[in-house]
């Protein structure tokens, strides 16, 4: 049998196999993510070309509609209208099912045209690339036979055709806004799944990517590792990257005496901060109150549900969640008082026909009964708005 160029043993085809597939995410999450649907860094015409030819040969995606169905996704985030929702369509059909749900959008005209633009549109790719995006995968295959062999380069080819689809379309659109751990109250369900985003290029801190989306880095935590990071930070030390945008660092300085728009213009800056903080400094003064709840009203309220509702994007509950909330904080006057506050303090940044003078006073008046309403972590937060320096 024909042993192929590379004689290996069987791990070096193991690691040819995860080193191979490891370039492909790297492109996903640098070319296709990072800068063709976000704009978050521009790169040079060297690794865009290879990152483009590289996805043509391994995966048979067209930049423009893979760019136009993730910038749905983010425009649509957890509605009917989301490409690939575990939210919506549940969490099986979602991981193991979401490259059926791309190639489905990737037929939608109306996404394409909407959502495609500013994606190559060169020679290349309209007379190569895209019409002939199965040729590329082909030709991998080509290459994987001569250079492992019959065997190890079949398996080899199937692993480089399995691992995007799986990966990337089935567990961070699905996992990635079903399971794992919050950074930041962003007002959508997605998750960071570990802390360590080798695996998926760094795609794995998908919270942190939903909440600062045009970010090219996607840590945000001093324990967090982006390999997707590293890739740019050396492409940009080669001259051959040049990143626009990062995730903005919190930075505190005296505290502000009078709230005004200079003060407003930083808390609407850093919200995702400020909600983040909120509810961690108020989930003990939640359960102490659902508690309470409990006692009072027995079997009445179910605490888990009000704890996720009360957490949750209050425009995005089911009726049935909302009437029960709505039943709950009639009941507790304190409760009602937290959850109001929080909401309002969203709606601070949410309402954009409003005027800046407007939205000052609002500022000004939550900043005052925070600060009176002897709820100590309300306090803390309205000082910590207060001494947020511009970024």
């Amino acid at each position: 049998m024909f042993s192929g160029i590379f004689d290996l043993p069987w791990w070096g085809y193991v690691i040819t196999a995860l080193g191979l597939t490891h370039i492909t995410i790297a492109s996903v999450t640098i070319f296709l993510h990072r800068y063709q649907a976000h704009r978050s860094l521009e790169m040079h015409a060297i690794p865009s070309h290879f990152f483009r030819f590289w996805l043509w040969m391994t995966t048979g995606m067209v930049t423009k509609e893979w760019a136009a169905i993730h910038r749905k996704h983010h425009a649509k985030c957890e509605t009917v209208e989301d490409p690939h929702s575990p939210q919506v369509l549940g969490i099986n059909r979602v991981l193991w099912g979401g490259v059926f749900l791309y190639v489905k959008e990737s037929r939608n005209k109306e996404t394409m045209e909407r959502f495609g633009h500013g994606t190559p549109n060169d020679w290349i790719e309209n007379t190569i690339y895209t019409p002939h995006q199965k040729l590329g995968i082909v030709l991998m295959l080509l290459l994987d036979l001569a250079m492992f062999g019959v065997v190890p380069g079949a398996l080899i080819w199937v692993v480089q055709m399995i691992w995007i689809p799986f990966w990337a379309a089935g567990v961070i659109n699905g996992l990635g806004h079903f399971w794992g751990y919050r950074n930041f109250d962003c007002v959508d369900a997605s998750t960071n799944l570990f802390p360590w985003g080798i695996l998926i290029g760094g795609e794995e801190l998908h919270n942190n990517h939903h909440t600062y989306a045009t970010s090219a880095k996607l840590s945000a935590k001093w324990y967090e590792f982006d390999i997707g990071w590293l890739y740019i930070r050396i492409l940009e030390v080669l001259g051959l990257a040049k990143v626009k945008k990062t995730i903005p660092v919190p930075r505190l300085g005296e505290t502000r005496k009078v709230v005004d728009l200079e003060m407003l213009q930083t808390v609407i800056t850093h919200r995702y901060d400020v909600m983040t903080r909120y509810l961690d400094g108020l989930k003990a003064e939640y359960a102490r109150e659902l508690k309470l709840l409990r006692e009072k009203h027995g079997e009445r309220f179910d605490t888990k549900r009000l704890r996720v509702a009360l957490l949750a994007d209050a425009q995005k509950l089911p009726a049935h969640l909302s009437e029960h909330l709505s039943e709950a904080l009639a009941h507790s006057p304190r409760l009602a008082q937290l959850h109001g506050m929080r909401e309002e303090l969203a709606a601070l940044w949410a309402r954009s026909s409003a005027s800046s003078e407007q939205l000052l006073h609002q500022l000004q008046d939550w900043c005052q009964r925070a600060e009176e309403s002897g709820v100590q972590q309300l306090r803390e937060l309205s000082l910590r708005m207060r001494s947020y320096c511009a970024v």
